[in-house]
């Protein structure tokens, strides 16, 4: 790939679903290198509690994502939802949903195939936590996650952030072996080669819009 630059490494990296090249396998050093960067990511008091789980096996991937399905379901038919913003959206911003809706059900069919699934965990747990513990335990790895995503947009490959698998994380962490009582999984990550590299900025709300200075 054509070396990119920061700010374009930070505005090109996109959530890619459709253009994940299934039939190319990814390197182990690849993996390790966007890793290795992915850990110079700050962490609460530099307690470094960062576990990734790397699954390259075929038949682990079928059932990782046959759980991720499974939770996929669960999350879509939950009757308590938190509050989504009340603002009106415009017809730009209601189409690009209805894309990420259809991309997203691509990967729901084909997560399988990716060639390299990354599970983000860091140590402990966290759900019966102060909201400020909370903020620091998360803060303590979705950072590094970001910079693993961005590492691999730097390498060529292409990565989508999601969470649905968390709908059954105690199947998952059985499956690949991660103590569910020490351990809080945060992200799973496809990771593949990209068909293509043309990833451009994408439409967002103007910064004015959501800027307060000094005060809301």
């Amino acid at each position: 790939m054509e070396s990119l630059s920061v700010d374009e490494v930070l505005t090109t990296t996109r959530a890619v679903r459709r253009r994940l090249d299934l039939s190319r396998p990814v390197e182990r050093s690849l993996l390790r290198e966007c890793l290795a960067i992915a850990l110079q990511a700050p962490s609460g008091g530099n307690d470094q509690g960062w576990h990734f789980v790397v699954v390259t096996d075929p038949s682990i991937r079928a059932a990782l994502a046959d759980r991720f399905r499974r939770g996929a379901v669960e999350y879509a038919q939950r009757t308590v939802r938190p509050p989504r913003p009340s603002r009106p959206r415009s017809d730009a911003e209601r189409a690009a949903r209805r894309r990420v809706m259809g991309s997203a059900g691509y990967l729901f069919e084909h997560l399988h195939e990716v060639p390299a699934l990354v599970v983000a965990c860091v140590d402990g747990r966290v759900e019966n936590l102060e909201l400020v513990d909370q903020a620091t335990a998360f803060g303590s790895i979705l950072p590094a996650v970001w910079s693993f995503m961005l590492a691999a947009r730097a390498r060529g490959l292409g990565s989508s952030w999601t969470t649905v698998h968390l709908m059954v994380e105690e199947e998952v962490a059985q499956l690949l072996g991660i103590p569910v009582s020490e351990v809080t999984q945060v992200a799973l990550v496809p990771v593949a080669h990209t068909v293509g590299a043309d990833f451009k900025p994408a439409a967002r709300r103007d910064v004015d819009d959501v800027v307060h200075w000094d005060h809301w």
